[in-house]
């Protein structure tokens, strides 16, 4: 499900008021710390310095920038702290609903953008991930989109290719619902392959570029599995299956 078929799922006037004025606070909040910090930088360093060159006009914007999103990432934990979301379908209760509108509101205006433009290097990407909810392991690096962070696991050492694409959501019967990706440790998933809900990738395995894994798919460890849908290319091999069994 795109960003543009869970805008269908928006939610009605309360929760846009709320978000509008949680994204007022944050901004205004941003504004105040990184003035307050261009104030204190100045009156710390000579006027000689660093703050003086042809860059200096644009440090206000670009500290307010880093700390609005410090600060919106920060709310956003805190709201996935109050109103969790489960896996499954969205609950219809109103708190639920609630909470779900707001995280959709949250990703869609705020958090979409950031993930997409591709301004931060892969390297920067991996705090933004964690600070969003996924769990990856010690050496693990995305080149490519991973969507609901908090319905993510990777394990270590493994490499998500460019342009490849982590989707735990779905739509089913006009319901939007979340199932959770879990990727092993030492795992390969090739440049514009897509994952979708509730699959399971074992340690070792490889999916090749340009697959398309259905949801609910269990990839055994070491198997390699390419192709739209996705199939079993390659079984596991014993090299790879004695290597996990000893990492």
């Amino acid at each position: 499900m795109s960003p543009e078929s869970r805008c269908r799922h928006l939610p009605g006037m309360p929760a846009i008021a709320c978000f509008a004025g949680l994204l007022a606070a944050t901004a205004a909040a941003a504004s105040a710390s990184a003035a307050g910090l261009t104030h204190l930088a100045h009156a710390l360093l000579p006027a000689h310095g660093t703050l003086a060159g042809p860059l200096a006009p644009l440090l206000p914007a670009i500290a307010c920038i880093v700390l609005f999103y410090a600060y919106a990432l920060l709310l956003h934990r805190l709201l996935l702290h109050a109103l969790p979301l489960r896996s499954g379908p969205v609950e219809s209760s109103v708190r639920a609903a609630f909470g779900y509108q707001l995280y959709l509101l949250f990703y869609l205006m705020v958090f979409n953008a950031l993930i997409r433009s591709r301004v931060l290097p892969i390297p920067l990407m991996r705090p933004v991930y964690l600070a969003l909810g996924a769990r990856l392991g010690a050496r693990t690096h995305t080149g490519g989109t991973i969507l609901d962070p908090a319905f993510v696991t990777i394990g270590h050492d493994t490499l998500i290719g460019e342009a490849a694409l982590l989707v735990p959501h779905v739509l089913e019967g006009g319901t939007p619902a979340h199932f959770p990706i879990v990727i092993g440790n030492h795992v390969t998933i090739g440049t514009h392959a897509v994952l979708l809900a509730g699959v399971t990738v074992g340690d070792h395995a490889l999916v090749a570029a340009h697959a398309l894994v259905a949801k609910g798919t269990v990839i055994g460890p070491g198997e390699v599995w390419g192709g739209v849908p996705a199939r079993r290319l390659r079984g596991a091999r014993a090299d790879l299956l004695q290597r996990g069994q000893t990492a």
